[in-house]
C-alpha cells in the first residue's frame, strides 16, 4: 500500500506539473512580443517542482537523479566606485544584470527543453504507472523512477539520428521564426518609447539587440550561417576630469550617469544598423513562414494522417485533399505510406530551408559593404595601436629575461674564469672545482636561453610546422588533448605562430582556471581561413574582458584580422574559436594531415 500512496502521490504531483507548462506558454508567448522579464523567473519556479519530484523519487525509490542543471551564473559584483559594471555598461543596481545572466543560462541549458517535455509528457505517464501500481506495486514506482531519470537526469552527448536532425532542423526553422517575433516585439517598444521616452530608448535598443544577437548567435549555432555584428563600438566609459567632474560636449556633470547616458543615446540613434534591426525586425516574421510552412504542413498532414488511420479512425482526413477516402483495413494499408511519404517530404528539405532561413537574417542583420569597411577601418586603427603596445610589451619582456637571467649568469660565469685563471697555477684543486661549476653553470644558461627562445618562436614550429608543434603542446598540457587537423601544408610562418601561441594559451587558461580534465583541438584551413577550435570539459564562464590572457590572444589575432568566439556558459563546456587569415606558404613543403593524439 505504500508503494500505491506514493505512486499516486507522484502523479498528483504530475498533474500540477501541467500549470508550469501553462505558465511557460503564456511567459513565451509574453517573452516574443518584447515583455521578457517574465520568462526566467517561470522556468526557474517549474525547476522547483521538478526538483521536489526527483527528490521524492530519490527517497522512495532509492534512485538518486542528479540535478541535469547548469551552475547558475554568478552574482555581479559592485566595483570600488559604487556603480555595477556589464561590458561597457554601468548600473547603479545590480537586478538587470543578474536576470540577463539568468536568462542566458536557462535559455542556453540543454536540461530547459527536456524539461518541458517532461513536465508536458509526465502527467498522463505518471497516472499509468499510479494505475499499475495498483497490480505490481514497488515495481510500477521503479518504472516511474526509471523514466523520471530518463527525462530529468543528466544526458551525456551522443550522434543523431538522420530523422533526428532533420526534426531539429525543422525547430530550428521554428526557434528562429520564433526569435525573430521576440524582435518584432522589441521593435515594437522602441517606436514606443522613440516616440515619448527618449531617455529609455538606448536601453531598450540594447534589449533589442540582444535579440538580434540571439538570432545571429543561433544561425551560426544551429546552420552554420555566420552572421557579423553590424553594430558600431559603445561610447567608452566617462572619465573625469582633474576637477572630478564629468564632460559631454560643453556640459559638465557631476555624476557619470547623464554624459553616458547621451552618449549612449547619440550612440543608437546614429547607428544605420539600428534601423536595420528594427526594418529586419518588421520582414523576418512575414517572409520566414513561406520556408517553414510548408515542412509544417506535409509533417502535420502526415503524422495526423497516421493518427487517423490506426488511432481515432477518422478516415475522411484523406478525403480533404482530393485522395481516396479509407473505408476499410486493406485502404489503411494502402494510405499508410501516403502519409509517411508526406512526412519524409516534410522533413528531407529541413536542413537546406534553414540554412537559407538564416542566409536571408544574414542579409537583413549583418553589416553592409559600407559598415564593414567602416568597422574595418576602425579596427585598423583599434589594432595598430594595440599591436604596437603589444609589440613594445613584448620586447621589455624580452629585454628583462636577458637582462635578469642570461646577462646575470654570463657575469657570474667571467667572474668565476678570472678566479679560475688566478688559481691554476698554485691552486689546481680549487680551479678544477670552479671548472665543473662553470660547465654547469653553462649548461643551465643555454637551458634557459632554449626557454627563452621556444617562448619567441618554438624550434618544433620552424621545423615542423603547426600540426606537431600543437601535437608536442599537448603532450606538454597536464590535460588529456585530443588534437585533430586537416592542414594542406605549411602555412604562413607568421600566422602559424599566431594560432601557436593562441592555442597554448586556452589550454593553460583551460588547466589553470578552468578546472578542466579535458580537451580538444581542432585544426581546420578552408579557403583562405585557419580555424582553430579549441573545446574543454572545464567549469565555463570565461570571459574575454575580464582574463589578461584572453585579452591577449585578441591583440595577437587582431594583427593578422582574425577574431576569437568564445562561448563559455557558467558550468561549462568552453569552446573557443580562433580564426586567422592566411595563405599556404608557398615555398616546397609536403601536404599532411594529422590524426589524434591524446595526453595522459
Amino acid at each position: 500500500m505504500t508503494s500505491v500512496r506514493r505512486a499516486w502521490a507522484l502523479a498528483g504531483l504530475a498533474v500540477v506539473s501541467w500549470v508550469d507548462v501553462l505558465l511557460e506558454l503564456i511567459a513565451f508567448a509574453l517573452l516574443c512580443v518584447g515583455l521578457v522579464l517574465f520568462f526566467s523567473p517561470v522556468v526557474e519556479l517549474a525547476r522547483v517542482r521538478s526538483r521536489h519530484a526527483r527528490e521524492l523519487v530519490g527517497r522512495w525509490t532509492g534512485r538518486e537523479i542528479p540535478s541535469p542543471y547548469r551552475p547558475a551564473p554568478p552574482e555581479p559584483e559592485r566595483e570600488r566606485d559604487g556603480w555595477y559594471r556589464d561590458g561597457t555598461q554601468l548600473y547603479r543596481r545590480a537586478w538587470w544584470i543578474r536576470w540577463n545572466r539568468r536568462f542566458t543560462w536557462i535559455m542556453e541549458d540543454p536540461a530547459t527543453g527536456r524539461e518541458f517535455g517532461w513536465q508536458l509528457l509526465n502527467p498522463p505517464v505518471a497516472l499509468v504507472f499510479a494505475v499499475f501500481s495498483l497490480v505490481a506495486g514497488p515495481v510500477a514506482l521503479r518504472g516511474y523512477a526509471r523514466w523520471t531519470g530518463f527525462w530529468l537526469g543528466p544526458h551525456a552527448p551522443r550522434g543523431k539520428s538522420w530523422l533526428s536532425r532533420r526534426f531539429d532542423a525543422f525547430g530550428y526553422q521554428l526557434g528562429l521564426w520564433a526569435i525573430s517575433l521576440a524582435q518584432l516585439g522589441m521593435t515594437v517598444a522602441q517606436v514606443v518609447v522613440l516616440s515619448g521616452a527618449v531617455v529609455v530608448f538606448p536601453t531598450v535598443t540594447l534589449a533589442s539587440r540582444a535579440v538580434a544577437d540571439t538570432f545571429r548567435r543561433e544561425a551560426e549555432r544551429w546552420t552554420g550561417v555566420r552572421i557579423a555584428q553590424p553594430y558600431l563600438p559603445p561610447p567608452a566609459l566617462p572619465v573625469p576630469r582633474g576637477d572630478g567632474l564629468y564632460q559631454f560636449g560643453k556640459q559638465l556633470y557631476e555624476e557619470p550617469w547623464w554624459p553616458m547616458l547621451r552618449a549612449r543615446i547619440h550612440w543608437v540613434l546614429h547607428d544605420r544598423a539600428t534601423w536595420r534591426d528594427m526594418a529586419a525586425a518588421v520582414v523576418l516574421p512575414v517572409a520566414t513562414p513561406v520556408l517553414w510552412v510548408p515542412s509544417a504542413a506535409l509533417v502535420f498532414w502526415g503524422s495526423y494522417g497516421l493518427v487517423a488511420l490506426w488511432i481515432t479512425g477518422t478516415h475522411g482526413w484523406f478525403g480533404m485533399v482530393g485522395l481516396p477516402e479509407v473505408t476499410s483495413t486493406g485502404g489503411a494499408f494502402a494510405m499508410t505510406p501516403v502519409a509517411l511519404a508526406a512526412v519524409f517530404a516534410g522533413l528531407l528539405p529541413t536542413p537546406w530551408l534553414a540554412r537559407y532561413q538564416a542566409k536571408l537574417g544574414r542579409w537583413l542583420l549583418g553589416p553592409t559593404e559600407a559598415s564593414r569597411l567602416a568597422q574595418r577601418v576602425r579596427r585598423l586603427d583599434q589594432t595598430r595601436v594595440e599591436v604596437n603596445v603589444a609589440q613594445a610589451a613584448e620586447l621589455r619582456r624580452i629585454e628583462r629575461d636577458l637582462h635578469d637571467g642570461i646577462q646575470s649568469r654570463l657575469v657570474a660565469m667571467g667572474m668565476k674564469l678570472g678566479a679560475v685563471e688566478a688559481l691554476i697555477e698554485h691552486d689546481p684543486d680549487k680551479a678544477k672545482q670552479l671548472a665543473a661549476e662553470l660547465r654547469e653553470a653553462s649548461s643551465e644558461a643555454l637551458t634557459e636561453l632554449r626557454s627563452l627562445v621556444r617562448g619567441i618562436h618554438p624550434p618544433v614550429l620552424s621545423e615542423r610546422g603547426l600540426v606537431d608543434s600543437v601535437r608536442a603542446a599537448a603532450l606538454d598540457s597536464p590535460l588529456k588533448v585530443e588534437v585533430t587537423a586537416s592542414v594542406p601544408g605549411r602555412l604562413e610562418q607568421p600566422a602559424e605562430a599566431c594560432a601557436y601561441f593562441a592555442v597554448c594559451e586556452l589550454l593553460g587558461n583551460a588547466a589553470k582556471h578552468g578546472g578542466a580534465r579535458r580537451a580538444s583541438v581542432v585544426l581546420e584551413y578552408f579557403e583562405g581561413l585557419l580555424r582553430a577550435t579549441v573545446t574543454d570539459d572545464g567549469k565555463g564562464g570565461a570571459d574575454a574582458a575580464r582574463g589578461t590572457g584572453l585579452r591577449g590572444i585578441e591583440r595577437r589575432l587582431s594583427g593578422f584580422a582574425g577574431r576569437l568566439a568564445l562561448t563559455s556558459p557558467p558550468g561549462g563546456p568552453t569552446a573557443a574559436i580562433v580564426e586567422v587569415p592566411c595563405q599556404l606558404d608557398p615555398g616546397p613543403s609536403s601536404p599532411r594531415t594529422s590524426t589524434s593524439s591524446e595526453t595522459a
